[in-house]
């Protein structure tokens, strides 16, 4: 895959009730934003449908697409809904209960006394036991049992099973028995699909090895239709393209790649905002960044630092540990939809509750009756009362009447105070969302500025940047539509990892550097299938580090692509800083131990460049009309912007509102934006 495009670029990123479209066209630096409605029922016509509509509005042939990106939340959906298909797991002997067992730990604000273990994905009597074991060194103890093999195969088969993950001990060290027991299962059951552990995940700790197997193996099935699909749907534009799937990571791979290994494409969508929040700011100049994705339902928070997003592998989906690479987030049950509602002890409470897209909040007239952080955005001013260019009336007497008589008579407010409140709260929820991934991991929240996107992200952003400290908010050109601008950003990325255990700060120099050569050969190998070209190839190592009797560990960049004494040390002390830092103490005295090494695949795609702005005119161009906004100072008369018309260097001070087709933003008293040349508005608070 060449680093120069031939033609248009289109990122389709398929959320809830919205797919979003993005297309830029290289020739001509034109940007073309697309919104058509999704469609649960199946996503891929929604797919289809918002390539239509980007390429009608660009005036764009299917035969000029050069590649096509997309983010989803098919594999996601599957596992909070736990509507996959039947599926099966082979493991060691004496394993049959490993997913029961799991971990002893319970998840946060839940009862230790009431807290039940969810339902696993697979029950006990899917889990087939096959005698055969590995040691932790590699060495088989003993052979594996051929004949058990074949009769969990058959028994699979007869029970009309189509997808089995395999997870057995040690697998990570020696993949052979895993690569015997697929053989055989593909002799007995010739259609069925299979995950093995050595593939998916080849690292130490049965449980977390085995739920990421098995989820997905879970998804495998409906995935790969799902891709079939799209595919269809693209040559049905007459688009020949490359398709290519955004991954948790923040990098995008190929069908092929996907189809393997399903599971990476859980949290797309949120990786994809990332990697367009960071792309706007640091076209604007601006590498380090606290981002927060504040959608209908829910706001997804993130640090980026030097352009990158973090990566983490003790991510969360559901119920799950997913302990592969994905961007490091925070998902919180807080956004425009948060419903309001007071409760048993007479408390105001928002959230985590959402009215969702049906029926939506008060002001949308579609049937909602409980109060919702929208309608108090609608009733204090902040919104205009007509969305998407006007297109779409919000009624505010609703509003009115929902928190007045939901919230504000009960608590005897006034109804400006019972709006106010509503969104005190809100705003305090995500607060504590930002410090989780901010000054609870040793990173003040001062060196950064905030990112705000999502529908609702904006409307937000003055207040939250105050409650934090951030001295500056990038308001992205497309807020609404970020996770499909970031899909246009985004390389190719895979990572490639293998448990490496060296104990009692004692070191294998000769073993380590094997385990390297073996996972650059693989990543080198996937940059090749991949076609991206050998100078769009970038390699970087990885190790995972813990003092001994520690229980997690802490992963660091590895100095270079040599395993010496030199490396070693300074990788050690790089430990000792990063712990500093983030438990504000290190262990000089105490053994260092390794765990996992790691390579990182990143192939290179056409850099996207945004177009510049004109020049801004007088301000008043910019000018729609003028609003009441209620301040808890008091109302005062505010000015509306259409954002569309604002040029390069436009100068706007708060309050004051600024309207454009996927979001709103509001300004404060005190704070002042100005238009970016590439579009981001870039917000400061008044020097005092």
């Amino acid at each position: 895959m060449s680093t120069e495009c031939a033609g248009a670029i289109i990122g389709v990123d398929t959320g809830g009730t919205f797919t979003d479209v993005t297309l830029y066209d290289p020739a001509t630096g034109r940007l073309v934003v697309a919104k058509t409605p999704s469609t649960p029922q199946d996503p891929s016509e929604g797919f289809g449908n918002g390539l239509g509509a980007a390429l009608a509005e660009a005036g764009v042939a299917g035969a000029g697409v050069g590649r096509v990106l997309h983010g989803t939340t098919v594999a996601t959906n599957l596992i909070l809904e736990r509507k996959g298909p039947p599926a099966a797991l082979i493991v060691s002997r004496g394993f049959r209960y490993v997913l029961e067992i799991g971990r002893h730990d319970i998840p946060r604000r839940s009862n230790l006394f009431t807290w039940q273990k969810p339902p696993r994905p697979v029950p006990p009597e899917h889990i087939w036991e096959v005698s055969g074991r590995i040691g932790p060194d590699g060495s088989e103890i003993e052979p594996v049992d051929d004949a058990a093999i074949r009769d969990a195969a058959r028994a699979i088969a007869a029970e009309d099973i189509g997808t089995v993950g395999i997870v057995l001990l040690h697998s990570y060290a020696n993949p052979a028995h895993e690569q015997r027991v697929a053989e055989i299962l593909r002799e007995e059951h010739p259609a069925v699909l299979l995950s093995l552990s050595s593939e998916v995940l080849p690292v130490l700790r049965e449980y977390e090895r085995s739920v990421v197997t098995l989820l997905n193996a879970y998804v495998m099935p409906t995935v790969s239709t799902y891709v079939e699909r799209l595919e269809r749907r693209a040559e049905q534009q007459r688009i020949s393209a490359p398709l290519l799937l955004m991954k948790s990571s923040g990098g995008v791979a190929s069908t092929r790649a996907i189809r393997r290994t399903p599971v990476e494409t859980a949290l797309s969508g949120p990786a994809a905002g990332i990697v367009g929040a960071s792309f706007v700011a640091q076209a604007a100049g601006f590498g380090d960044l606290i981002t927060i994705d504040i959608g209908g339902t829910s706001a997804d928070i993130a640090l980026v630092r030097n352009g990158q997003p973090g990566l983490t592998t003790n991510g969360r989906i559901a119920d799950w540990r997913v302990t592969l690479p994905m961007v490091d987030l925070t998902t919180i049950g807080a956004g425009g939809g948060s419903l309001a509602r007071l409760s048993e002890t007479g408390g105001l409470v928002v959230g985590p509750q959402s009215a969702g897209a049906l029926p939506g909040p008060v002001c949308y007239g579609r049937g909602g009756s409980q109060p919702t952080v929208t309608d108090a955005h609608l009733v204090l001013g902040h919104l205009p009362e007509g969305l998407l260019d006007g297109s779409f009336a919000l009624d505010r007497a609703a509003a009115e009447r929902a928190i007045g008589d939901k919230i504000a008579v009960p608590l005897g407010l006034s109804l400006e105070e019972a709006a106010r409140g509503i969104l005190d709260i809100v705003d305090n929820t995500m607060l504590g969302a930002i410090r989780v991934v901010s000054v609870e991991r040793g990173h003040d929240p001062r060196d950064f500025a905030l990112v705000p996107f999502g529908g609702a992200g904006p409307l937000h952003g003055g207040a939250l940047s105050r409650l934090i400290g951030c001295p500056v908010q990038i308001v992205p050109p497309a807020p609404g539509v970020l996770s499909a601008l970031g899909l246009l950003a985004s390389s190719l990325r895979a990572e490639f990892s293998r448990s490496c255990v060296q104990r009692g700060g004692r070191f294998d120099l000769d073993r380590i550097a094997s385990v390297f050569a073996a996972l650059n050969r693989d990543a080198v190998a996937w940059l090749a299938a991949e076609g991206v070209a050998e100078d769009a190839r970038r390699l970087s190592w990885h190790a995972s580090l813990r003092y001994e009797d520690q229980g997690s560990e802490l992963t660091l960049r590895w100095p270079g692509t040599m395993v010496d004494d030199a490396a070693l040390v300074a990788v050690r002390e790089a430990f000792h800083a990063e712990h500093e830092r983030l438990y504000s103490f290190h262990l000089q005295e105490v053994p260092v131990e390794m765990v996992t090494l790691r390579v990182d695949a990143l192939g290179l795609l056409p850099a996207l460049k945004l177009h510049e702005l004109p020049a801004a005119g007088p301000i008043g161009q910019a000018m729609t009309g003028r609003q009441v906004i209620a301040l808890p100072d008091g109302p005062i008369d505010a000015p509306v912007y259409a954002r569309a018309r604002l040029g390069a260097g436009a100068m706007l001070e708060g309050p004051a509102i600024v309207t454009q087709l996927d979001a709103t933003t509001l300004l404060l008293p005190g704070q002042t934006a100005e238009m970016h040349p590439l579009g981001s508005l870039i917000v400061r608070e008044n020097e005092a």
